[in-house]
C-alpha cells in the first residue's frame, strides 16, 4: 500500500507536470498566434502600400524645385557675368524643341553639365546620335520607408566608362520630347544629367513599368 506521503508526492509531481504542459502549450499558442498575426500584417501592407500614390502632384513639386534649383544658379551667374555666364554655373534650362514656348516651366528641360565635350556640332533631328544612358524615376520610398530611386532604363552598369559602355544608335526623332531635346544641345563627349518633366517624356500615360506622370532624371553621354 502507499503511504499518504508518497500519494501527495506523486501528486504534486503530475499537478506541476500537467502545469508545465499547459505552459507549453501556451507558449506555443502565443507564438502561433504572433507569427501569423505579423505575418498578415506585412502582407497586408505590402498589399495596400503604393510608392506611386499621388504621383502627379509629387512629381509636379519635384520638377518645380529642379526648376527652382537651375533657375536660381542661372540667375546669380547672369547677374554676376551676363555674357560669359555659362563659365559660372553647371546649370542650363532649355526650351522644349517639340513645343511652342509657353512660358511654362513645364515646357523646358533642366541640365546640370557634367563633362563638357569637344565636339564641335550637335545633331539634329534627322541625324542618328550615340550616345549611353541611364534613366531615373525621381525618388520615392519603400513600404519599410527606404529611399529607392526606380531605374527604368540603362546601357551600361554602374560609373559610365566610354571605354566598355554600351551607346545606342537612333535617330534623334525618335526619342521622347525632353530627351529629343537634349541631344540637339549637347556635342560629342558631353555627359549630361538632364531632367525632364512628365509633360515632355511620356505625359498622362504608363509605359510597361513607368506608371502615368512620370517625370525622368537621364545621365546621359554622348560619343565623341
Amino acid at each position: 500500500m502507499y503511504s499518504k506521503a508518497m500519494i501527495h508526492k506523486a501528486y504534486q509531481v503530475s499537478y506541476s507536470s500537467k502545469i508545465q504542459t499547459l505552459k507549453s502549450n501556451f507558449y506555443f499558442s502565443l507564438f502561433i498566434f504572433s507569427f501569423f498575426t505579423l505575418t498578415f500584417c506585412a502582407c497586408t501592407s505590402d498589399e495596400e502600400y503604393d510608392p506611386y500614390a499621388d504621383w502627379q502632384a509629387r512629381n509636379d513639386a519635384w520638377f518645380a524645385d529642379i526648376y527652382s534649383q537651375a533657375r536660381g544658379s542661372i540667375d546669380a551667374a547672369q547677374q554676376q557675368d551676363a555674357t560669359n555666364w555659362e563659365a559660372l554655373t553647371d546649370w542650363r534650362i532649355y526650351n522644349s524643341l517639340m513645343k511652342s514656348n509657353t512660358g511654362q516651366a513645364t515646357d523646358c528641360i533642366c541640365v546640370r553639365v557634367l563633362k563638357h565635350g569637344n565636339g564641335t556640332a550637335s545633331p539634329i533631328s534627322t541625324d542618328t546620335a550615340y550616345v549611353a544612358f541611364q534613366g531615373y524615376l525621381i525618388p520615392t520610398t519603400d513600404v519599410l520607408g527606404n529611399r529607392i530611386e526606380k531605374m527604368f532604363a540603362s546601357t551600361y552598369q554602374g560609373t559610365f566608362d566610354p571605354g566598355t559602355a554600351t551607346f545606342s544608335a537612333a535617330k534623334v526623332s525618335a526619342y521622347q520630347d525632353g530627351f529629343y531635346t537634349a541631344l540637339q544641345y549637347m556635342v560629342g563627349g558631353d555627359s549630361w544629367e538632364v531632367f525632364i518633366p512628365y509633360q515632355l517624356f511620356y505625359g498622362e500615360t504608363a509605359q510597361n513599368t513607368i506608371p502615368a506622370y512620370s517625370a525622368a532624371r537621364f545621365l546621359i553621354h554622348m560619343k565623341e
